[in-house]
């Protein structure tokens, strides 16, 4: 049984494709995300005690400020996706929708940011 109609059988419509590259960019951000959560957290338990001068000396070194930098990107483009994801579900209305999805977009977007220039700021010393 085929779920389209006949005018869009004859015109070839379907579906636009647009979910299988969302679906796939959700899935391949969770799953960058599992070893930089489990390489953040092994970092941050073995911080535990240090002075702000340690984390400064950590926060310093190009590899972690760089994994920092990829977690905090991932982690908001992974995040950006699952609230679009709720935003087109369950907000009702064209124009609240798009709204929703402007504010949340420049949201991701300010917050990302404003973590990636506080890891540069702090791989600098200040």
């Amino acid at each position: 049984m085929e779920m389209r109609s006949t005018l869009g059988r004859v015109r070839g419509l379907g579906s636009s494709g647009e979910g299988v590259g969302h679906w796939w960019a959700q899935r391949v951000t969770a799953i960058a995300l599992v070893p930089l959560c489990l390489w953040f957290v092994v970092s941050v338990i073995g911080l535990m005690g240090a002075d702000h001068a340690a984390f400064l000396a950590w926060i310093g070194q190009f590899g972690n400020a760089l994994l920092v930098v990829l977690l905090v990107l991932v982690m908001f483009h992974h995040a950006q996706l699952g609230l679009q994801v709720v935003i087109e579900d369950y907000v009702h209305g064209e124009a609240a929708k798009v709204a929703t999805l402007m504010l949340m977009r420049f949201a991701v977007v300010a917050l990302g940011a404003s973590c990636v220039l506080a890891v540069v700021l702090l791989g600098m010393g200040r």
